[in-house]
């Protein structure tokens, strides 16, 4: 038990915890009983910080890349990849009766080689963006309907270079306050997932399967099977080394 700066005694949780789902603090100020949620201010604080230290990038993503990917992830450099179309992603983080949850999409059916696919809402940079931040806020008010002003920008994963699609990604890391109203972009969006983190990081979920596609023919790729959905790819291994941040 500990007391904080306005003289209120409570269990204050590590981060882990804080993440998997018990992000109160109990604690009793005066008479009175005392209840809060901290997760915009204790949670986002944490996360910044943690996104500021050197990450584990390229480690972190060969854990979950397909085998089709390995041998030129382990080689490649950045000016290998400087060619590529620039785009961003947003991982945003949001709380629900005191658990933290992250949204993934589900891209529709189409004639391309992201075709039907798990992703977190993103997209191309446009010439418009400021930066790749933008792209990532923009993008995700497009496809999934909430209010870029609404988010609190947290900080950024490693870039990732996506060669079926020549794609070099940004992941942004984001915090809502509240319970976001998701609207599907129907053109972009076949579905939306609203995953728990300690879902999300729970290795029982991950297994490996055999994905096929006319673009790259049949390999093995290591994955998260999560409500039916089978996560792989490059959304794979960002939430791996998402994982590696928070978790260690």
């Amino acid at each position: 038990m500990v007391p904080n700066k306005d003289g209120i005694i409570g269990n204050v949780l590590p981060l882990r915890d804080f993440l998997a789902g018990n992000t109160a603090i109990y604690g009793k100020f005066g008479d009175s009983n005392y209840f809060c949620i901290f997760f915009d201010m204790f949670m986002f604080d944490r996360i910044r910080t943690l996104l500021q230290k050197p990450l584990p990038g390229r480690a972190a993503h060969l854990e979950m890349a397909p085998e089709s990917r390995i041998e030129s992830l382990l080689v490649e450099t950045p000016e290998q990849v400087a060619h590529a179309r620039k785009a961003a992603v947003l991982i945003l983080l949001y709380d629900i009766a005191g658990e933290t949850r992250t949204v993934l999409i589900k891209r529709p059916i189409y004639d391309g080689v992201h075709s039907g696919q798990i992703a977190f809402p993103g997209g191309r940079y446009e010439i418009t963006d400021k930066d790749l931040t933008e792209t990532a806020l923009r993008e995700a008010e497009e496809e999934i309907g909430i209010n870029r002003h609404d988010v609190t920008v947290l900080g950024n994963l490693s870039q990732l270079y996506i060669p079926p699609s020549d794609f070099l990604i940004l992941p942004v890391v984001g915090g809502m306050n509240g319970i976001p109203k998701f609207t599907a972009q129907t053109s972009e969006v076949d579905g939306i997932l609203e995953i728990p983190l300690h879902t999300l990081f729970d290795k029982r979920n991950r297994s490996t399967t055999v994905i096929t596609g006319k673009d790259y023919g049949t390999f093995h790729a290591p994955c998260y099977t999560i409500d039916g959905e089978i996560i792989w790819g490059a959304t794979a291994m960002v939430i791996n080394e998402f994982d590696k941040v928070i978790n260690g």
